[in-house]
């Protein structure tokens, strides 16, 4: 039986991988007078008196939603709010189980993004912070901004950012091991939905200053004219040199590849045509960009994808779960983008330099390290900037 067969029979077993357990005895009289009426009245109101005291007085101060719409699950595409909930509570057991943060699924019925943060703000009291995840670009950006302007707790699209963060992570300790500077390298990004431009965004606010976006139709530049308002925005950032062309173009001489597109788009000859030690990260899931043994073969010094059963896996629960541990720890209003830069150094620094090399440039996906870690970065950083309101 494969894992696809043998997870849809699990998943039969399990009818369901999270569920709601009470904190409280409930087993006489008095118990049921302090857990609810008449007692439970004056937790109320007390928050009614200070809306602080909801993160006191309830578990909202350990609760995150994670929302979805369906339509952009896990290289499945637009399947639809009910069979994204798989997704979205396998989420929410990653959370529990990495950084004891309890996190419940919302799948919303509407492609509508007004509709989408209405529903969302309507309910985002009752949460710590918000995870938004499998929603579609561009419609994403704009409903994460939305949120974010009106919502006073962390509104955070795993999609985008947890993959950015993880991504900058293993390229901090990748640019160690080749001797190459940020600043100073050629990256070329295939993909430019949520996550590639979600990518480019951090690294450009980590220091990299040559970056070429390549979308379906080919390199991205100001001005192209089937850019969305997102892509045209990156464009704006990114190729000064206008370069127009395919990916086997954008490739050419380049230090870093990045792929977050199709699988076996990227070809050996393309490989080859790289820079020296070049760092190759092709993170289409299942199936990558290129596979590892042909990366290498065509001359890739360092290759990670987002397999567990190759080295060097990059998987966003090295980020979400600590991001929001430490965002709730010190209730922070945001996550900002300081607090995503020390993320990536986190986990980074989680490989000591000794034991650096081409195939450990990342921590596990199962190290418990991780969450801590960041956690206590995200709080430092929140600290610094402000945001923090403990």
């Amino acid at each position: 039986m494969d894992i696809r067969q043998e997870s849809l029979k699990k998943h039969y077993e399990w009818k369901g991988k999270i569920e709601v357990v009470s904190r409280c005895p409930i087993n006489d009289r008095r118990d049921l007078s302090l857990a609810y009426t008449p007692g439970v009245a004056e937790p109320c109101v007390a928050i009614q008196a200070d809306y602080n005291k909801s993160y006191e007085l309830t578990r909202r101060s350990n609760l995150v939603a994670v929302i979805t719409d369906g339509t952009a699950v896990l290289g499945l595409g637009d399947i639809g709010p009910e069979a994204g909930m798989p997704v979205m509570e396998g989420k929410c057991a990653l959370f529990k189980e990495f950084a004891d943060v309890d996190a419940f699924p919302l799948c919303i019925r509407s492609k509508d993004v007004d509709e989408i943060v209405r529903t969302i703000y309507l309910i985002s009291g009752s949460f710590g912070g918000i995870n938004l995840e499998d929603i579609s670009a561009p419609r994403c950006f704009e409903i994460e901004r939305k949120l974010k302007e009106i919502c006073d707790i962390p509104i955070f699209h795993d999609d985008q950012h947890g993959t950015a963060i993880v991504v900058a992570a293993a390229l901090i300790n990748a640019l160690k091991i080749v001797n190459k500077d940020m600043k100073s390298i050629k990256a070329v990004i295939n993909g430019a939905g949520a996550a590639g431009i979600a990518i480019g965004k951090h690294l450009l606010n980590m220091g990299l200053e040559n970056l070429i976006m390549v979308g379906r139709s080919g390199i991205i530049y100001d001005g192209k004219s089937d850019n969305n308002a997102a892509q045209q925005e990156m464009a704006t950032l990114t190729n000064r040199e206008m370069l127009k062309g395919t990916l086997a173009d954008a490739m050419a001489g380049a230090d870093l590849f990045i792929g977050v597109s199709v699988p076996g788009v990227v070809t050996q000859d393309m490989v080859r045509s790289m820079a020296k030690d070049a760092i190759v990260l092709p993170l289409s899931n299942p199936t990558p960009e290129i596979m590892p043994d042909l990366a290498l073969a065509a001359g890739a010094r360092i290759v990670g994808t987002g397999r567990s059963d190759f080295p060097n896996q990059i998987n966003n629960v090295l980020a979400f779960p600590g991001i929001f541990r430490g965002a709730l720890d010190c209730r922070a209003s945001t996550i900002n983008e300081e607090m995503k830069v020390a993320t990536s150094y986190a986990i980074a620094s989680l490989i000591p330099d000794d034991e650096l090399n081409e195939e450990n440039i990342i921590p596990s996906a199962l190290d418990k390290r991780v969450a801590r870690a960041v956690a206590d970065a995200v709080i430092e950083a929140a600290q610094k900037t402000g945001v923090s309101r403990i």
